[in-house]
């Protein structure tokens, strides 16, 4: 597919700007920390939405390049935390041992917030105008209160516990969709998009983070462990208030299907080319099962 090629050269950008903005300081122990889970690699999906998204609306790769970092930073922050003890209690993340396996509990914690604030700190060093401000406070929302932390912290609540199908979309629309949805709304900002524009760029967020929280649920079941670089069986293990059990496996589908067709609908409000975001739309969409 055309859109693998494009995902692979913003990639590898990506790649090798982000030391460039991760630079150096802390203490010895907290950087190899805060370095082993920045730099395993991984599909660095939502940054290079970001690249993306600004590209299309004419953004220069300098210009979103640090806010993509941050974002990232804040990504891998929230991914060590997911894995301690206290909340996922995982072993396995991106194919190698999670952080708090090497480091120990207290150093997976401290990396976790060394790369926040080492986010907010990339993101503000580069607010030089209206729409690099802009993207900061998309950011610092999408990542807060507001956004990711509320949908882990409903979904930590309703472990063990009947959720709703209402309660289940609160999760993945804070806690997945929140951060993918701001990848997309930071690039237009950062970029020359319109309002209305970006309206639509954040529908269609909403709809990608709904279909891959879905799949995410149904790879959880059955997906390949070695393929995916994490355990998988989580979610019956620690009775995860997942689509599987809130909604039965079939509506699952059934969602995943419907979710789908708006996205496609959305893109196609959009006057750039937007082939990448419909073949990476229907590449995650048939991830492997």
């Amino acid at each position: 597919m055309k859109y693998t090629t494009d995902y692979k050269r913003i990639l590898e950008l990506f790649e090798e700007n982000l030391p460039k903005q991760f630079g150096d300081g802390g203490f010895n122990t907290l950087e190899k920390s805060m370095e082993y889970s920045l730099f395993s690699g991984g599909k660095r999906l939502r940054p290079v939405l970001m690249l993306k998204v600004g590209e299309l609306f004419g953004a220069d790769f300098n210009r979103v390049m640090p806010f993509a970092a941050a974002l990232e930073m804040i990504h891998t922050y929230s991914l060590i935390h997911d894995d301690l003890p206290c909340m996922d209690n995982d072993d396995l993340r991106r194919g190698k041992p999670t952080n708090h396996k090497i480091f120990g509990y207290g150093n997976a914690v401290l990396a976790g917030d060394g790369l926040l604030n080492l986010a907010f700190e990339t993101a503000i060093n580069n607010i030089t105008d209206k729409g690099t401000l802009t993207a900061a406070k998309v950011l610092s929302r999408a990542s807060g209160r507001c956004g990711m932390i509320s949908g882990q912290s409903a979904d930590l609540y309703f472990e063990n516990k009947e959720a709703t199908k209402e309660d289940l979309e609160y999760i993945h629309k804070n806690k997945t969709a929140a951060i993918i949805r701001s990848a997309f709304e930071m690039g237009g900002h950062l970029g020359n998009a319109t309002t209305l524009e970006i309206v639509i760029l954040v529908e269609f967020a909403n709809a990608f983070g709904m279909i891959f929280q879905l799949t995410d649920d149904l790879l959880d079941k059955y997906g390949d462990e070695k393929t995916l670089g994490k355990t998988i069986g989580k979610d019956e293990k620690s009775s995860k208030s997942s689509s599987l059990y809130v909604i039965g496996e079939e509506k699952t589908r059934e969602l995943i299907s419907t979710e789908h067709e708006k996205a496609l609908n959305l893109l196609d409000k959009l006057s750039v080319n937007t082939e990448f975001f419909k073949e990476l739309l229907n590449d995650t969409v048939s991830r492997k099962m």
